[in-house]
């Protein structure tokens, strides 16, 4: 049997059979303000919490811990069957359905006037997060051929963290100018919001027009819908798989810390400094974009390496960089002192690197009848991950220390790269044909 080639490419990335360059074009859209829109949650929600609820930063940790809890339970619960939904009707109705689903989180989320408002309209957030998650990461699986994975992900966590930077500045900075020419804060907060809905309302239309239609596989080769969920589990029995499942507990924990902690630190710190709510969260919000703007940066190195390395191997090195990254922030006094732009850099770079890692090892492994599946189970070990850490670490948030969090999930990361490092033992995989360097 004679194995299909693609003949499509998009610049150095080849795309698979069937991709064509048009699709990967609206793919690059998605991966631009995917996890932008998803992030700027956390600086909105520092925003409300301050100006339009009024709620004591003492208590904001707990609150803002508890709110991801319940985000965690909405997406624990729907993030398997939206990814047999996607195995079996394709990706793009249920990614484009994502994008809607968060235009009307954004829509309502100003309107709130309590946090139990908050948590009603975070959930419908959450399921939002799990069609969006859940297509960026199937789709980018899907698209490239087997030689340029590793530089696909790479370009997307670019992508990611550009869209992140760029909404994040934009948007976390527009109240403060807003209540400069003459607007309410309350005004400036619903004004923002809705901006950012309907920037997820036109991207819901480019991914639904764009992105490649039907399923992954012909309809007569589809499993059924027990055996998606069945094999999906069933691949945990290859310790590639099982090990990336533990990669995505921490690595989707890390982008939840930081985009709900971070923020969060520097809008309290400066709050305490005797700032107004909005300076102080645009402050907050220029540090975690430094973070972002790092991993922006770092994406583009570690993505061609990871092609050139064994997978395992690569994500030894991701965990152990990641680790370093979130342990160094026990360093920092006040978030806002010059010095502490290294650190908030090194997080950065940690970041991006665990979650690149974690995506090349699942990309690899991951069966394709059965991708969306497996990667439903790869985005649920994740959102347990969220769960628990941001659980725990709300509250350690309020009654330790902000720097907390980062700690634990800094000691989390150096377990995993141990495990990485059993598995690279035991059992090592592969890399890729000829550009394979076995480091």
């Amino acid at each position: 049997m004679i194995k299909a080639v693609s003949s499509h490419s998009i610049g150095p990335i080849a795309l698979a059979p069937s991709v064509l360059p048009r699709h990967g074009v609206a793919y690059l859209y998605a991966a631009f303000f995917s996890i932008g829109l998803v992030t700027f949650i956390s600086v909105g929600q520092a925003y409300i919490l301050n100006e339009h609820l009024k709620i004591p930063t003492s208590l904001q940790g707990a609150i803002s811990g508890d709110l991801v809890f319940w985000t965690e339970i909405v997406t624990l619960l729907f993030f398997v069957p939206a990814g047999v939904l996607m195995d079996r009707i394709g990706r793009r109705p249920v990614y484009s359905a994502g994008f809607l689903l968060l235009a009307l989180a954004y829509g309502l989320y100003p309107l709130s006037r309590s946090v139990a408002d908050l948590t009603l309209y975070r959930m419908i957030y959450a399921l939002g997060i799990v069609a969006v998650t859940g297509g960026l990461s199937t789709v980018m699986i899907d698209y490239p051929a087997e030689r340029s994975r590793g530089k696909l992900i790479a370009i997307t966590g670019f992508l990611n963290g550009l869209g992140i930077v760029a909404l994040n500045s934009f948007f976390g900075g527009l109240p403060q100018k807003l209540i400069v020419k003459g607007f309410s804060g309350n005004d400036a907060g619903l004004y923002t919001h809705l901006a950012v809905a309907g920037i997820a309302l036109v991207s819901s239309g480019v991914v639904g027009f764009g992105l490649k239609g039907g399923a992954a596989v012909k309809k007569e080769d589809r499993p059924s819908l027990r055996a998606l969920l069945c094999s999906s589990m069933n691949c945990a029995n290859n310790p590639r798989i099982l090990l990336s499942y533990a990669a995505a507990f921490v690595a989707r924990g890390d982008q939840s810390i930081i985009g709900t902690f971070l923020p969060l630190w520097g809008t309290t710190a400066g709050i305490a400094m005797g700032m107004a709510p909005a300076e102080a969260v645009k402050k907050g919000m220029m540090i975690f974009i430094i973070s972002q703007g790092a991993a922006l940066l770092w994406a583009p190195v570690i993505g061609p390496l990871i092609d050139r390395w064994n997978r395992v191997t690569a994500l030894i090195i991701c965990m152990t960089l990641a680790s370093i990254g979130y342990l160094s922030l026990g360093m920092i006094g006040n978030p806002h002192e010059s010095g502490a732009i290294i650190f908030f850099v090194l997080l950065g770079i940690g970041q991006i690197s665990s979650f690149l890692g974690a995506q090349s090892l699942i990309g690899q492994e991951a069966p394709k009848a059965e991708r969306g599946s497996v990667i439903g189970i790869f985005n649920i070990s994740g959102a347990i991950g969220i769960l628990v850490i941001t659980t725990i670490t709300g509250r350690l948030f309020d009654s330790m220390s902000p720097k907390a969090p980062f700690i634990v999930v800094g000691a989390i990361n150096a377990l995993v790269m141990l495990a990485a490092v059993y598995v690279r033992i035991k059992s090592p995989g592969r890399g890729y044909g000829g550009e394979y360097m076995e480091i």
